[in-house]
């Protein structure tokens, strides 16, 4: 008996010591999430956090997997888009809608919020919420960046999804928060982060009940029901959490109040930006960037306490090279 407690012990000790984020390099950045997630659960730290109170939020674009040359979102409407052309003729000749059947990635790069709401919603709209699902679970399967030749849905950040597990490990519930579309991630980001469905906060078009041939569905609608972007972040954690986060990750200036949020609050708080820095292994922007766009960030983190995640500095690996 004393041996099989003596080799348990010796088998925790072992699991526990082992490194939660072999992906990041040793340095400031890796110490001082880690030491907020220890601290989290230690009673006798200033940094413990109540268990109900451990909720970390994530953006997605550019946070958790990549946002280069546009929104992964934008292919997926494009490719849709294409379709629809076939029995469109207009879409081909119509702007917005030329752009991006085209591949024009310069002119789409120009758009407005105007021009990409079009898209979206000429794309994603018209059809119940099932079949949508569907239809984005079906294009996460094979559909493919055009410049790295990887599947979209393998273009997550292994550093990040890393992180994701030692928050849950540590009893933190985490949550997306994105201004990309609730539905379009909802079909796969549970088996990508580890973070079910239902916590996801996204941007959403409107959606009504009837019944179709006898069968009671949500149908789409081409009308935007709600931006989670700037200030809509904290607004959307707000209805759907109904609690304060107490960690918060973003990459650009449309995290920026959700950070903010989130800071503020009492007792400990972690704010994170990741900075891309590696057009090696993945993209270097930040200022000028249509896509990404990271300016008051950038110049506010250090006097906020935000910790600025070096991607070139701070991960070994950045998809799991």
């Amino acid at each position: 008996m004393k041996s099989f407690v003596f080799a348990l012990f010796a088998f925790s000790t072992v699991l526990f010591a082992q490194d939660p984020l072999p992906s990041w390099k040793e340095g400031n950045v890796k110490s001082q999430l880690l030491d907020f997630i220890n601290a989290a659960q230690d009673t006798s730290s200033d940094g413990f956090i109540a268990v109900e109170d451990r909720i970390a939020v994530f953006d997605n674009d550019g946070t958790l997997w990549s946002e280069q040359p546009m929104y992964f979102q934008m292919f997926y409407a494009a490719d849709r888009l294409k379709k629809m052309a076939e029995s469109d003729a207009s879409l081909k000749q119509e702007q917005p809608y030329k752009a991006v059947v085209e591949g024009d990635h310069e002119a789409i790069k120009s758009f407005g919020e105007k021009e990409i709401l079009q898209v979206v919603l000429k794309s994603h709209a018209g059809m119940s919420t099932e079949q949508f699902e569907a239809d984005v679970a079906e294009w996460m399967k094979t559909a493919k960046h055009p410049g790295k030749g990887m599947r979209f849905v393998d273009m997550t950040y292994t550093p990040m999804k890393e992180l994701i597990d030692a928050l849950h490990a540590a009893e933190f519930k985490c949550y997306i928060v994105s201004g990309g579309g609730l539905s379009f991630m909802r079909p796969w980001v549970e088996e990508a982060y580890n973070i079910p469905r239902h916590r996801v906060i996204g941007s959403r078009i409107e959606v009504e009940y009837e019944v179709k041939d006898g069968t009671p569905q949500l149908t789409r609608k081409a009308e935007i029901g709600f931006i989670d972007d700037k200030g809509g972040k904290p607004v959307g954690i707000y209805q759907v959490i109904g609690r304060r986060p107490a960690a918060a990750f973003g990459n650009s200036d449309g995290d920026f109040q959700m950070l903010e949020y989130t800071t503020a609050g009492k007792g400990a708080r972690l704010g994170a930006l990741v900075h891309h820095t590696d057009a090696e292994r993945e993209w270097a922007y930040d200022r000028d960037s249509h896509v990404g766009h990271l300016v008051r960030g950038l110049d506010e983190a250090k006097e906020r306490g935000w910790i600025l995640i070096d991607m070139k500095k701070d991960w070994a690996t950045v998809f799991g090279e």
